[in-house]
C-alpha cells in the first residue's frame, strides 16, 4: 500500500513538473524560439482574441529573429493560418517558408497569401510541383536577409523613392507567395 502510495506521488509530481516547464506563447507579445520549438513539435496552441489559432502578433523588431530560421527546410505538422486562408494545398510545410511568410506579412502589413507557400513566379496553377525546391527557398531566403541588411540601413527611404526592386525581396527572383 505505501508502494503504491509513493508510485502515485512520483507520477502526479512528473506531471506538475513537466506542466510547469511548458512554455506558452503570448499572442500579443510572442517570443520567436518558443513558437518555433512548438512548430516543430507540432503543439501550438496559442488562440487569437476571436479565438482561432493563429499566427501571434510578431512585428517588424523580431524580423530579425524570423530570418534566423528562414532557410529551415524542415517539415513541421501544422502552420496556424489566418480563418480566411486556404490550406488546400498544404502538404508539405516547410518551417523556413512559414517563417518568410511572416516577415512577408510584417513587410505588408496584412497576410502575405493565401498560403504558407511560394510559387514559381509565371506557374500555371498553384499545384504543389510550382512550390519552390528547398534550394530555391533557401535562395529566397538569403533575398529576405538582403533585403532585411539594406532597409534597416536605409529604413528612412519612402515608398516613393525611385528603386526598381525597393522593399520587395523577391523582385526579379522568379518567385511569387501563393
Amino acid at each position: 500500500m505505501k508502494k503504491a502510495l509513493y508510485i502515485l506521488v512520483a507520477i502526479i509530481a512528473i506531471i506538475t513538473l513537466s506542466n510547469c516547464n511548458d512554455d506558452k506563447v503570448n499572442y500579443n507579445h510572442p517570443d520567436v524560439q518558443t513558437f518555433v520549438k512548438q512548430l516543430k513539435s507540432g503543439t501550438y496552441q496559442t488562440k487569437s482574441p476571436q479565438g482561432f489559432v493563429e499566427v501571434p502578433l510578431f512585428t517588424e523588431a523580431d524580423i530579425p529573429a524570423l530570418l534566423k530560421y528562414a532557410s529551415d527546410t524542415s517539415v513541421i505538422p501544422s502552420f496556424p493560418m489566418p480563418p480566411t486562408a486556404s490550406t488546400a494545398y498544404e502538404t508539405k510545410i516547410r518551417l523556413g517558408e512559414c517563417m518568410l511568410w511572416i516577415v512577408e506579412s510584417i513587410r505588408l502589413g496584412h497576410g502575405a497569401s493565401k498560403g504558407c507557400h511560394m510559387v514559381v513566379a509565371n506557374a500555371e496553377n498553384y499545384e504543389a510541383v510550382y512550390f519552390l525546391s528547398d534550394n530555391e527557398l533557401k535562395d529566397a531566403a538569403n533575398r529576405y536577409r538582403s533585403w532585411w541588411e539594406e532597409h534597416a540601413k536605409h529604413h528612412s527611404k519612402t515608398m516613393w523613392t525611385i528603386e526598381a526592386c525597393y522593399n520587395n525581396p523577391l523582385c526579379s527572383s522568379g518567385y511569387r507567395w501563393w
